[in-house]
């Protein structure tokens, strides 16, 4: 397995010229993923980068890091990954399919912690091929924060791995909880939180450049914007989280959260303004 060790997240312009500069490879099949590991022994949760999450996604005032924020600490792990040698594919045109979350403690501003992302597995799916990243955030060496990002490669032909299956089917017991905007200046203002600045999500102008009808909202803000009114009021200290996002939101948009409540926890969905189309499907354990 190869290892890269950060001792700070690269520089954006940096970072974004080198997924630029991976667009030169060829999307193709590969028998197994090469055994990549990237870390960043020391990062400091931010308190002003905390509280602009918490703005910019509809959280509440606080101190602690909501459930989905230890995501974004990974982000520069994940695109360094994506712009290796390592991955044998583009960033570019590379889509995040399918996530799982698993809190087994708050993260609060000023924590130091270590962040880890380690390549996983191989999936086939009828678009394409399926391959997971493995992230993991330790405080004082223990796991406080563990995730799995899914992405799509498409245009792989022949796949490699077992079909990728839905854990969501369509559920008529959902019932609309409650409405939301996403306003047409959201990918701009989620980018400088998230460190995502993809041209799809930055003007109309950009996205068109790059075959979008218009601007698209960044999949993991509409995630956390929805869970901003779904997650009980407090700290919410363990938690589960399996997200599928479906659809891409054109800013900009009104949407509607739907829920059904089970034993096991919150079965709820991100719908268009008419619940014809579906954005994000989701279950959530707290």
């Amino acid at each position: 397995m190869s290892a890269h060790v950060l001792l700070h997240p690269p520089a954006l312009p940096s970072l974004l010229w080198r997924a630029w500069a991976t667009r030169s490879k060829r999307p193709g099949r590969v028998d197994s993923l090469p055994a990549a590991h990237w870390s960043m022994p020391s990062v400091t949760v931010q308190a002003a980068d905390v509280a602009h999450y918490r703005s910019v996604c509809g959280f509440d005032d606080g101190q602690t890091a909501p459930l989905t924020y230890p995501q974004l600490l990974t982000f520069p792990l994940v695109m360094a990954y994506l712009s290796s040698p390592e991955c044998p594919w583009p960033a570019a045109g590379t889509v995040h399919l399918y996530n799982r979350i698993e809190q087994h403690d708050t993260l609060r501003a000023g924590d130091v912690v270590s962040v880890e992302v380690v390549t996983g597995a191989l999936r086939s799916h009828e678009k394409g091929q399926v391959f997971d990243l493995d992230l993991f955030i330790r405080r004082e060496g223990e796991v406080v924060w563990q995730g799995t990002q899914s992405l799509l490669r498409r245009g792989v032909h022949e796949p490699t791995g077992l079909p990728h299956v839905s854990d969501f089917q369509d559920d008529d017991q959902l019932v609309k909880a409650f409405d939301f905007e996403a306003p047409a200046n959201i990918g701009r203002r989620y980018a400088w939180v998230s460190g995502d600045f993809n041209p799809m999500h930055l003007s109309r102008l950009s996205a068109r450049l790059l075959g979008f009808r218009g601007t698209m909202a960044h999949g993991l803000w509409t995630q956390a914007r929805a869970l901003a009114g779904l997650l009980p009021s407090g700290v919410v200290q363990r938690a589960t989280l399996y997200t599928e996002f479906k659809s891409p939101v054109l800013l900009p948009a009104q949407l509607a959260v739907w829920q059904h409540k089970t034993p096991a926890g919150l079965r709820w969905e991100v719908r268009d303004a008419c619940a014809d189309r579906y954005h994000v499907r989701a279950r959530l354990s707290v």
